[in-house]
């Protein structure tokens, strides 16, 4: 769709070049949604594509996912690595349905920053304890960074202020070797998803997490020790996320989404619990 309000492309080629945010601004990275629909209120795009960011760059202490990667780059990453955790990098991306151009065009930062309970790349950050890196200011200011569930709020909510960039994705290292477990559920093949759940189990430690998305508000992630019995695994789904958390739209209701997340919840527990027992 044609954007006829915009009276200004710009094109930075370093941080330093990132204008000062103005109202009327955003942001431009695959485009993917701002280009879907009417945007009345913008006047300047600002092109993160021309920064030149590296899409994924593995680090001596993990893994750094820039908000410009594509989802066609992330999901070559999953298909190549043979870190433990790729066979997760590519579930998540596969999440996303969309065609051949919407892969090589959407990026993980724009799908975090929509903040959709259903965004895949909020439910991979959220499962391998990433960390968002945020630039401040325009990329003037000091650069904040915070865990997922501290960014993405609610539907189309989250903590990011005016001016305020997603510069990268940090993966830990440790969490690139955990055991993973995937579900997903739509009402539909090619639906958008209603639940998507992720286990890990970290081998070193035993220590055992779920994360809960697509059904719920905003991302969860439920972290103990050691693989949970089935009775304190349901007590924390019902202390962390109340009825009033899971979502009610055309993709599921509250009581099927909270259904399958406890059914799921349980099929990942043993899955993953049959590793250690």
């Amino acid at each position: 769709m044609d954007l006829n309000t915009i009276e200004e492309l710009m094109t930075p080629g370093l941080r330093n070049e990132l204008p000062p945010w103005r109202t009327g601004d955003a942001w431009l990275a695959g485009g993917t949604w701002l280009f879907s629909e009417p945007q009345p209120a913008l006047r300047r795009l600002i092109d993160l594509t021309t920064l030149g960011w590296q899409p994924i760059a593995e680090t001596p202490d993990g893994l750094e996912i820039a908000a410009t990667c594509t989802i066609a780059d992330l999901a070559a990453f999953g298909s190549d690595s043979a870190l433990p955790a790729a066979a997760l990098v590519l579930q998540c991306c596969e999440a996303l349905l969309g065609s051949f151009k919407v892969w090589n065009m959407a990026t993980v930062g724009g799908n975090i920053c929509m903040s959709l309970p259903a965004g895949p790349m909020i439910s991979l950050a959220t499962a391998l304890d990433a960390e968002a890196v945020i630039w401040t200011e325009s990329g003037r200011g000091p650069e904040r960074r915070c865990r997922i569930p501290e960014l993405v709020t609610g539907p189309h909510e989250n903590s990011l202020q005016p001016g305020d960039l997603l510069r990268a994705i940090r993966v830990p290292l440790r969490a690139l070797h955990w055991k993973t477990a995937f579900r997903r559920i739509s009402l539909n093949p090619i639906g958008r998803s209603g639940a998507l759940l992720i286990g890990t189990l970290d081998s070193a430690t035993d220590g055992f997490a779920l994360t809960v998305t697509a059904a719920t508000r905003r991302p969860a992630r439920l972290v103990f020790p050691g693989v949970p019995d089935a009775g304190s695994l349901g007590a924390k789904l019902d202390q962390l996320i109340l009825p009033s958390a899971y979502c009610d739209d055309v993709h599921g209701s509250p009581d099927w989404r909270q259904h399958v997340t406890r059914l799921f919840a349980e099929e990942i527990r043993r899955e993953l619990g049959a590793a250690v027992w």
